[in-house]
């Protein structure tokens, strides 16, 4: 009922749709057993008045069947036709709320779960509650009803066949009962839980093939793939051996009721002398009792669908509900953009070591501050905590005295502009890719994002110029031509803060060089928060911070953190020792 409820939620106007379905479905099952009393009737006529049968009586009984018949159909379809409509409304406001939970949630949380497991969660339990709702749930009223009324009638007209027929139909159930059991919903959710890590590795899998040809690798390299497929084998071929011998003591028992009904009949037939009757009866019930078992099987499907829909909704509502983050509830504005640090520690959810530990720093509007140190040590997590990827455990962060805390989140993002390593464009066209920094932008003001991001070029080199659509559908540029693409999307932007996180990271020496010059026409007046591993893009920054396990070690200019001799000074010569390295020949001057 919990599951249902929370089902009805979903539904909005079209809650009442449901129970239509379930009182139509039922109709539609007591038509369809209707046909088979009707041919019973009709046998029954020939044995008891032989030749002298009426054909008027006859023809009745088989018009009346064959319009129950069609009715029952017809019954069905609206049924299935109402818990459509619901089922789509359902699924329809699942992804709806998912995605708009989603959105509110800190961007931090996508760097923990990966778009295979949010795309699985989200559209593959929507479609499992989909199904459930539009077929299962129908049925079930034709489960419950079908088996009472075959009851009812096999106990009316021979209460003798009766108890015969309820002696297979106690053990069919009680071996679903112990095959539905404990066991039962705790093999759904391992299965449930193994098809989310086998899609999710699958979808990096897919991502990653072009490595594995590269490197003339196997599905073997991806460990992760590849044993989560065999623990998915593992584990349905050990439920299906468990479930192998109360399977088929079932299947057999459910269509067994001739061999109980055929040793009763004659029982019957020699005690009274009377055949007719007792044989008339018992091909009633040989016609009457395949419904137990479909019923039985019917059940069967709707309590693993039940159990799938229940873990369907558990999961996507688990994943919407994670670390929401909190709006203000009197939000401030921002009137300078100055970023300060005030001792501030932040440790990821489940880690025992902080990120960052106890750091504090000023970066003054119009000026920038640039992050060096070993990967790892919590320069990525420092920048992200302004935007508010997450919020710090301790301390605060503020943009011009103001907690970013008490920003809105609208604001605050319309005030923080982003450049990343790794870009993401959408498989959509450079123009749409461009215009997500503005999209009230004029086509003159993107021209001149274009112009400032050094992309002139690329635009010029592509037969539909910004028209051109990226993916499958259209072209693919290189990392470095990409980042130039995000860098227009950020000058569009023209936000007042900007975060640079290895932005030429992957570029090579020409695209480098366009990609730094376009950096400094975007920082040009902005205030600026800058992470580099090549440390000639960070020379000219206001103010450096050394960063090494989440603490800042060093700070100063280039010139006066080179002076300190210290850990920046071995940075800058070990930086310069792998520019100036080379492969050579060794030449033997013996």
């Amino acid at each position: 009922m919990s599951t249902l409820s929370k089902l009805q939620r979903y539904m909005t106007g079209r809650k009442a749709l449901l129970p239509v379905s379930l009182f139509l479905s039922a109709m539609s099952a007591l038509a369809g057993m209707a046909p088979y009393i009707l041919v019973w009737f009709i046998i029954r006529e020939f044995i008891t008045t032989g030749a002298g049968s009426s054909p008027a009586i006859v023809q009745k009984y088989a018009w009346w069947a064959a319009a129950l018949a069609i009715g029952s159909i017809a019954i069905y379809f609206l049924a299935l036709s109402a818990s459509h409509l619901a089922a789509f409304r359902v699924e329809c406001n699942m992804r709806r709320s998912a995605m708009n939970k989603l959105v509110r949630l800190p961007l931090g949380f996508f760097d923990n779960n990966t778009t295979g497991r949010i795309r699985k969660i989200i559209d593959e339990n929507a479609g499992i509650t989909h199904g459930f709702l539009a077929h299962q749930m129908p049925d079930l009223a034709g489960s419950v009803v079908m088996p009472f009324a075959a009851i009812v009638l096999i106990f009316v007209f021979d209460w003798r066949l009766g108890l015969a027929c309820i002696i297979p139909l106690i053990i069919s159930m009680l071996l679903m009962g112990y095959m539905m059991g404990t066991s039962s919903r705790t093999f759904m959710q391992a299965y449930m839980n193994s098809l989310e890590e086998m899609n999710s590795e699958a979808v990096e899998y897919v991502r990653g093939i072009p490595v594995v040809k590269v490197f003339q690798q196997t599905v073997f390299s991806f460990k992760n793939f590849h044993d989560s497929i065999v623990k998915y084998r593992e584990m349905v071929i050990k439920y299906t051996k468990i479930w192998k011998i109360p399977m088929s003591v079932y299947t057999v028992v459910i269509n067994g009721f001739t061999f109980f009904l055929v040793p009763a009949a004659i029982l019957l037939t020699g005690n009274s002398g009377n055949y007719a009757m007792p044989i008339l009866n018992m091909f009633l019930y040989i016609l009457i009792t395949p419904v137990f078992s479909q019923s039985i099987m019917k059940s069967m499907y709707i309590t693993q669908a039940l159990g799938q829909a229940k873990e369907a909704i558990d999961r996507l509502e688990n994943l919407t509900s994670a670390g929401q983050l909190a709006e203000p509830a009197n939000p401030q504005k921002i009137k300078s953009h100055d970023i300060q640090f005030k001792n501030v520690s932040f440790s990821y959810p489940g880690a025992n070591k902080k990120a960052v530990d106890n750091v504090s720093f000023t970066i003054p509007g119009g000026k920038t501050v640039a992050l060096v140190g070993a990967s790892g040590g919590g320069k990525t997590t420092i920048a992200r905590l302004v935007p508010r990827f997450w919020d710090v455990d301790e301390g605060e962060v503020c943009i011009g005295n103001v907690n970013v805390k008490d920003i809105a989140h609208e604001d605050l993002m319309n005030h923080v502009s982003f450049v990343f390593q790794n870009t993401r464009l959408f498989k959509t066209t450079l123009l749409e890719n461009i215009k997500y920094g503005n999209p009230n932008a004029t086509m003159e003001e993107v021209n001149r994002a274009v112009d400032l991001a050094q992309c002139r070029e690329i635009i010029n080199s592509l037969p539909d110029g910004l028209n051109t659509k990226i993916g499958t559908e259209g072209t693919y540029l290189s990392g470095g031509e990409q980042q130039r693409i995000a860098l227009a999307r950020a000058f569009l932007k023209n936000a007042p803060i900007v975060l640079l996180d290895e932005a030429t990271a992957f570029t090579d020496p020409e695209n480098e060089h366009l990609i730094q010059q376009a950096l400094k026409k975007l920082a040009k007046g902005k205030t600026v928060l800058m992470i580099a591993h090549r440390l000639t893009s960070v020379m000219n920054a206001d103010n450096i911070l050394v960063i090494s396990e989440g603490k800042i070690a060093e700070q100063g200019t280039h010139q006066k953190l080179l002076q300190k001799q210290g850990i920046y000074t071995n940075m800058w010569n070990e930086y310069q020792q792998s520019v100036n390295w080379t492969i050579g020949k060794e030449v033997n001057h013996a």
